[in-house]
């Protein structure tokens, strides 16, 4: 891992406005009387993030297609299982895109593609010029990215892991993460997987065969591998092996969402302190959080 190559930090904003907005206190208003603690948890944590790493590029995701992503279109059950976040965390949702924004940092958000994607893509591009890229985010999906010089950071846990780390966590290689969803299902945006395929046998099946299409092509020589339940996992790839294709699809991270394609375009902008003080104003900041930002932009 080579850490003296330029770096961009790509933030998966909606995980840590929900962290914040499970918990802050809900003792937080803003200056019209409506709940403000995820947006006030999410300032501190991109202040904190901003003082610790003090990156010249860096982009923060925000989901904006929980119904309508081109997942949906693929399957429609896909995260029909979560509930749309209620009206009060809607709201603060765009205030939080707003103090990002405020303090010079790009944000990105898409009816179509997830921020997984929106990360994906530009991390992608970031890539070909010459760039590593640290994923700030708990999600095992986006060990999928992870080239030799990239890293994902679990913020909140002080964890942080290269490619290794995927396999050390999961038993699989980044480029296979993506198979091996589909094969044993993520409960967490309802793709079910093939029955009766966990995550030690979607491992193991993919250490022999080394991607999905080649174990569903040699489907019938899995009832002969040292493996439990090796019969009736060959019968169970034989029948479900089209949805494990198709939720492939839904477990891959698209690599060309409509993302910024130069680095320039990530640098993180000069601010205006009039902007952020109006935010502070509307948002009833604290003067200990007030002083951080004036800080941040100085």
């Amino acid at each position: 891992m080579n850490r003296l190559l330029p770096t961009a930090h790509l933030v998966d904003g909606s995980l840590y406005v929900f962290r914040a907005w499970h918990s802050m206190p809900d003792e937080f208003t803003d200056a019209e009387g409506h709940p403000a603690n995820a947006v006030h948890g999410f300032t501190r944590f991109l202040c904190e993030l901003l003082e610790k790493t003090k990156p010249e590029h860096i982009a923060v995701a925000f989901d904006a297609s929980l119904t309508t992503s081109f997942r949906n279109a693929i399957y429609p059950a896909y995260k029909a299982n979560r509930e749309l976040p209620p009206p009060d965390l809607e709201r603060q949702f765009v205030l939080c895109r707003e103090v990002a924004e405020a303090l010079g940092i790009v944000v990105l958000i898409d009816h179509s593609f997830e921020a997984d994607d929106l990360i994906g893509s530009v991390l992608w591009n970031l890539r070909s010029q010459g760039f590593r890229s640290v994923i700030v985010s708990a999600d095992k999906d986006f060990g999928q990215l992870l080239g030799e010089h990239d890293e994902q950071w679990d913020y909140g846990r002080g964890l942080r892991w290269g490619p290794a780390g995927v396999y050390e966590k999961l038993g699989v290689h980044p480029h296979q993460v993506a198979d091996y969803l589909a094969l044993c299902g993520d409960s967490v945006d309802n793709i079910p997987g093939v029955p009766g395929i966990g995550a030690k046998t979607a491992a193991a099946l993919l250490a022999h065969f080394g991607d999905l299409d080649a174990l569903l092509d040699r489907a019938d020589e899995v009832a002969f591998l040292r493996l439990r339940g090796a019969a009736s996992a060959a019968k169970k790839l034989r029948e479900h092996g089209e949805d494990a294709r198709m939720y492939r699809r839904l477990t891959r991270i698209a690599l060309d969402a409509p993302v910024p394609d130069s680095a320039d375009a990530l640098r993180r902008q000069r601010s205006e302190w009039s902007r952020l003080e109006a935010l502070c104003e509307r948002l009833r900041f604290g003067p200990l959080t007030r002083t951080r930002l004036k800080a941040l932009i100085d």
